[in-house]
């Protein structure tokens, strides 16, 4: 079992640790919050008290204790955090969306090929799930594409705050906030996986009074179709997720969380229910694959996710650019 350091004490990180520790792929050793207090108390709840707890990034990036460390600090903070890891020598699992815009990712590409011993992952954990390797599988056996509608909304709990006058970093161009950031990068990362880089791209984006967006509806441009995206955060949606090839249709029932995914076939006839249950904790087959790839340091699986992080990532900033969405980072 690796040892494993974390930044970030919410529920993302605690979900992370658990996955990491029923799965046998890491054990906490050291927590890294701005308080005292918080770190203790993540310790307390997460089973992992003779982990160290740090308030100085520097001493907690150069300590002994670990060999990994998961990011989840806002988003704007990925790229120098991730930065000061890979200079001390750890491997880096960061939270998605990895970086804000190519130039930081262009920056830390240039920066691991100077450390080839290292390793970054970006904690897409729904790539790593046995259906999203299932809905590939079924695209594959399509007799022909004709395009797809992949949909993931869900109400932000911090939206409320918006609605208020404030600006929570989740909805805040400072922290590259936003709905396509949050939840549309996981159907943006659907439609690259299981299609390829689009030609073009066009983001209709519903823009709030921060600056970021709040829902959207993306198109995403093949030579022979069009993949639609449909995500945001101040609206929940109930709606399936759909690949369509010919006669046949490919029902996913959420495409940031599949846990169902079934065949139609002409006339609306299901034909095969194709999907695996879902784990409880929907990270661990991420866990279990970061650890198992840096145990055995299988730079082809970790060099094809990595760039397709980088592909990812210059299609969530052409979108972007379409919608007219600026960061500081920028």
């Amino acid at each position: 079992m690796q040892t494993l350091g974390i930044i970030g004490t919410n529920w993302i990180t605690g979900q992370f640790v658990d996955a990491a520790r029923e799965s046998g792929s890491f054990t906490l050793t050291a927590v890294y919050s701005r308080t005292m207090e918080k770190a203790d108390q993540f310790k307390t709840k997460y089973h992992a008290p003779e982990a160290t707890s740090y308030t100085d990034l520097a001493g907690f990036m150069n300590a002994s204790e670990f060999e990994t460390v998961y990011i989840a600090s806002p988003n704007s903070l990925h790229f120098e955090q991730a930065k000061q890891a890979i200079l001390a020598g750890k491997n880096v699992i960061v939270e998605k969306p990895a970086f804000s815009n190519p130039t930081e990712m262009a920056a830390m590409q240039t920066l691991l090929k100077q450390h080839p011993d290292q390793f970054l992952f970006e904690a897409a954990r729904h790539i790593h799930e046995a259906n999203f390797k299932i809905v590939q599988q079924a695209i594959n056996e399509l007799p022909t594409i004709n395009g797809a509608t992949l949909s993931y909304m869900k109400y932000s709990s911090r939206y409320d705050a918006v609605l208020a006058g404030e600006e929570p970093n989740i909805f805040s161009p400072h922290f590259s906030g936003g709905a396509l950031q949050d939840l549309g990068v996981y159907v943006v990362y659907d439609a690259v996986s299981w299609f390829g880089v689009p030609d073009s791209v066009d983001y209709q984006a519903e823009l709030l009074p921060t600056g970021v967006d709040g829902k959207g509806v993306a198109t995403l441009r093949y030579p022979t179709f069009n993949v639609t995206l449909i995500f945001g955060k101040t609206v929940d949606s109930y709606l399936t997720s759909e690949i369509y090839g010919g006669q046949t249709t490919i029902v996913i029932d959420n495409a940031g969380t599949i846990g169902k995914v079934e065949r139609y076939s002409e006339g609306g006839q299901k034909i095969a229910s194709l999907g695996e249950p879902s784990l409880a904790n929907p990270m661990i087959a991420e866990a279990e694959n970061f650890a198992t790839m840096i145990a055995n340091h299988d730079t082809k699986r970790y060099h094809e996710l990595l760039q397709l992080s980088e592909s990812v990532n210059q299609v969530l900033y052409q979108l972007r650019q379409s919608a007219g969405i600026i960061f500081a980072a920028d």
